[in-house]
């Protein structure tokens, strides 16, 4: 379960982590009432979860008050690869100086926990470390031990953090540690901890993965869900026919039958298990926006997934977008019959009841657009 930016920020700040000033907002009219609480210079950040927002349009800076009339509509307006805003960060804009990559995550082939650090930290990491692979610092950690003094020294002298900064790095780095244990994370990241023109240390942008099995020991948690923009696994591909499932092996199944019979998966989209008919909406919804998806295919194979609840989230995402496409379904499990009752005789879906059909139905229907 990713958190959004801000979420991830409010565990950072309890935890002790530096970051801006800054407040989320759900509204334009909110902004510019209390944008005078950060003052000018500042930015504008949609809260969704995917990467590149900067790129993509969903990071604003702003200087002045005309700026902000207008960049503010601007951004609330914005559908970035497919998810409408609908919440906004504003913060006060950081002048930075130097830019470190901190993490840890989970290496599941070594059986290890890793910490990851880089003297160069912002939005390219991917691509240096990719073209620069011994820039990136890596160190594996023995769950049953943990994280060592030796762990962050060794760190912080690759980092080449000057005497000035090195007791607050090494603060930020085993608070770092702290929250990964302490939330039962997948993924930390601190990108970038940032070194600014004044010499303070903030945590300009935050990302956090939680495991989502692990919910139950973090009641103080539970109450964020509602907020969280998505509880499911999203990847754009290239194609023409829009896949959502459930599980990611029923997902990836549900692809490759597409492929054996001829068609173009356009994405992965694994709704998990359990899944709420709010979750099935903003789920489809994203498939209904992308102007390359012909048309969408649903397998669900019901156990904890109830199918009542999966047809009532189409119905929401059909009623709620503007977009109409048609969507084969196959649907299977629990509560199977209520929840084609819930489906029959609307428009533009297609009800089959084998895994190959829908994916043939799917296909033909491509073929037609």
């Amino acid at each position: 379960m990713k958190l959004n930016e801000y979420l991830a920020k409010n565990i950072l700040k309890n935890e002790g982590i530096p970051i801006p000033r800054g407040f989320i907002s759900r509204r334009p009219e909110q902004v510019l009432k209390k944008y005078k609480l950060i003052g000018f210079p500042l930015v504008l950040k949609a809260q969704i979860p995917i990467a590149s927002r900067k790129k993509r349009g969903g990071i604003l800076f702003v200087k002045n008050l005309d700026e902000l009339k207008r960049h503010v509509f601007e951004i609330f307006s914005k559908n970035i690869s497919g998810y409408n805003i609908e919440e906004v960060l504003v913060e006060e804009m950081i002048n930075i100086q130097r830019e470190i990559y901190l993490s840890f995550t989970i290496d599941r082939g070594e059986r290890k926990y890793v910490f990851m650090a880089s003297s160069m930290g912002g939005i390219d990491i991917e691509n240096i470390a990719k073209e620069k692979p011994s820039i990136i610092i890596k160190i594996h950690i023995d769950p049953l031990i943990g994280l060592l003094e030796y762990h962050v020294r060794k760190a912080l002298k690759k980092l080449n953090i000057s005497n000035i900064h090195r007791e607050n790095v090494r603060n930020i780095i085993l608070k770092m540690y702290n929250i990964f244990i302490k939330y039962d994370c997948e993924l930390i990241e601190i990108n970038p901890l940032a070194i600014s023109s004044d010499g303070r240390i903030y945590a300009v942008d935050a990302k956090i993965m939680l495991d989502e099995s692990a919910l139950y020991r973090h009641r103080d948690l539970i109450k964020m869900v509602n907020y969280i923009s998505r509880k499911y696994s999203y990847v754009e591909l290239d194609g023409d026919i829009g896949i959502m499932s459930n599980g990611a092996g029923l997902t990836m199944a549900t692809m490759d039958i597409v492929k054996y019979f001829g068609g173009r998966p356009a994405n992965f989209l694994d709704i998990g298990g359990g899944a709420s008919a709010d979750a099935i909406k903003n789920a489809l919804k994203i498939l209904l926006n992308k102007s390359n998806v012909k048309v969408i295919l649903i397998n669900i194979f019901g156990g904890i997934t109830r199918c009542d609840e999966v047809a009532r989230g189409i119905v929401k995402a059909i009623d709620e977008s503007s977009m109409e496409k048609p969507i084969v379904i196959r649907l299977m499990g629990t509560n199977e019959e209520e929840g084609i009752k819930i489906l029959l005789n609307r428009k533009n879906i297609i009800i089959v009841d084998n895994m190959e059909e829908a994916a043939k139905r799917a296909i033909k229907i491509s073929r037609e657009e």
